[in-house]
């Protein structure tokens, strides 16, 4: 069974930066894009980015280009997430994803497209 552990969130002020490990196990990821998502209090949780299996393309959407940075070792089977300037509203919980291929790469940022979700790791942004 694929397992992902996510690890290194906490509290941070605002404008400074985290960086959120996943770490998998299980099964090999070499048909598995990963992702990162999160879901604040009150609202749906939302994609924020993902890389591919294997020539690492990286999507983002919108509101994550600029802050923030996907990436993976496969050697490790480790996804990471390097979080800059971080403000109030990036307070959510933080989930990794294994996602199988899908027809468009965007889409891999949607909930509905996850194969396997790691627990979470809850990132409060605060002063």
């Amino acid at each position: 069974q694929l397992q992902l552990v996510e690890s290194g969130g906490g509290l941070v002020q605002p404008g400074g930066s985290l960086k959120l490990s996943c770490a998998t196990s299980g099964v090999p990821l070499d048909q598995y894009a990963l992702g990162w998502f999160r879901q604040a209090p009150g609202k749906e949780r939302e994609g924020l980015a993902c890389v591919s299996a294997n020539l690492h393309r990286t999507y983002y959407v919108d509101s994550a280009k600029g802050r923030f940075t996907i990436s993976r070792d496969d050697a490790r089977g480790t996804v990471y997430l390097q979080m800059n300037d971080l403000k109030p509203e990036d307070t959510a919980v933080y989930y990794c994803a294994a996602v199988p291929p899908q027809m468009l790469f965007s889409l891999c940022v949607l909930p509905g497209s996850v194969e396997a979700w790691g627990q979470g790791t809850q990132v409060t942004v605060s002063s």
